[in-house]
Parts: C-alpha cells; sequence; structure tokens
C-alpha cells in the first residue's frame, strides 16, 4: 500500500472521528450548532440523541478505516470506505446539500480509485 492512499485514508478516517465528536458530544453547542446548520439550540436539544447515534455510526466509519490501515488489509479499508460512500450519497439527498456528497463522498470515491488501480499492477 501506499503512501497516498495512507494519507487520504487517514484523512477521511480522521474528518469522521471530528464527525463522531461533533456529533456525539458538541451537537448542542454553538460549534456544533454552526457546523451543522441547525435553526436554534431547542432544536439541537430535541435532535442530541439522534444526532448522538449518526456520531456513533461515524466514529465505526473511523475505527474500521483504521484497523484497515493497521492491518494493511484492502478489503477491510474498500469496505469502509464505500460505506462513507453510502452514507455521503444518502445524506446529500436527504438533506438536499450536495455539499456533503463532495465532502463525505468524493474523497472515499478518490481513495477506492487509487486502491483499484494499485491492485491492477
Amino acid at each position: 500500500m501506499n503512501a497516498i492512499i495512507y494519507i487520504l485514508v487517514t484523512s477521511i478516517a480522521l474528518l469522521h472521528f471530528y464527525f463522531f465528536i461533533l456529533e456525539m458530544f458538541l451537537w448542542t453547542t454553538p460549534k456544533g450548532i454552526k457546523a451543522f446548520g441547525l435553526e436554534s439550540k431547542a432544536f439541537a436539544e430535541k435532535t442530541k440523541v439522534l444526532a448522538a447515534n449518526q456520531g456513533l455510526y461515524n466514529g465505526f466509519l473511523a475505527a474500521g478505516l483504521i484497523f484497515g490501515l493497521l492491518l494493511k488489509n484492502t478489503n477491510i479499508i474498500s469496505f469502509f470506505l464505500s460505506c462513507v460512500i453510502i452514507a455521503g450519497i444518502y445524506g446529500a439527498y436527504s438533506t438536499k446539500k450536495i455539499r456533503l456528497f463532495y465532502f463525505q463522498s468524493v474523497p472515499a470515491i478518490i481513495a477506492i480509485i487509487i486502491i483499484l488501480i494499485q491492485l491492477s499492477r
């Protein structure tokens, strides 16, 4: 596995770890409210259990990617990258915010393409 894959996958994992922190612990803070464009603190309070659940899934995505890197296993990495891509597509579709697709799915798509190119050599 080359350095580009390590850097890209580590970056994606760190991004999802950041989402984990925001959604699990900072959802009702000014930082969380601003990051997700929530309408009010009251709305954030009402939805914090849902956000924590969502954050937990992002934590699992980050852990899976790191696990794959530690094992140097492109199958595990590719599986979790695929999960990231699907989550980004659904997130962009369900929230009508296309930036989610570019921010979440595109880096994972690039990483999978690089892995596939490397495996075909």
